[in-house]
């Protein structure tokens, strides 16, 4: 765990107030938040009710991690991979016409977010000696 900066700090709590309020537009009976933001309905009520608890767990997991002030570079790794890769979704889906210009202007906080994370992670990278190897500093017996 590393500790985080202020900034990262109001970045989560941020996100994990998104994340908690995206969550209910991906409830099965949220389909004018849906509209709204020009996403698609979903052929079975089961993809929305999962879609909504992984975006909620994640939320979650950011608001633990802003309140402890703590965080796992593999969370963040995975967090900001999940919201760069839905924000390319949405322009990929605009692109080709599948989705209304307002989906991928409504995902443009998470692509912040992203590059936020990405920012972070950057940040507190450990180098690598020359021979690439990392090496534990375990103490000796005796020493």
């Amino acid at each position: 765990m590393v500790r985080l900066p202020t900034w990262m700090r109001g970045a989560l709590f941020a996100t994990a107030a998104m994340n908690i309020a995206a969550a209910a537009g991906f409830l099965p009976s949220a389909s004018a938040m849906r509209a709204m933001a020009g996403l698609p309905e979903a052929d079975h009520p089961l993809y929305l009710a999962m879609n909504s608890m992984f975006v909620l767990l994640f939320g979650l997991g950011y608001l633990w991690c802003a309140v402890m002030g703590r965080a796992d570079r593999l969370f963040l790794s995975i967090a900001a991979t999940g919201k760069l890769t839905f924000f390319t979704m949405l322009v990929w889906f605009w692109g080709i016409g599948a989705l209304p210009l307002r989906a991928p202007l409504m995902g443009t906080a998470d692509l912040i977010f992203g590059v936020l994370f990405v920012k972070w992670l950057v940040s507190t990278r450990i180098a690598l000696p020359a021979d690439g190897r990392l090496r534990g500093h375990a103490a000796q017996p005796g020493g």
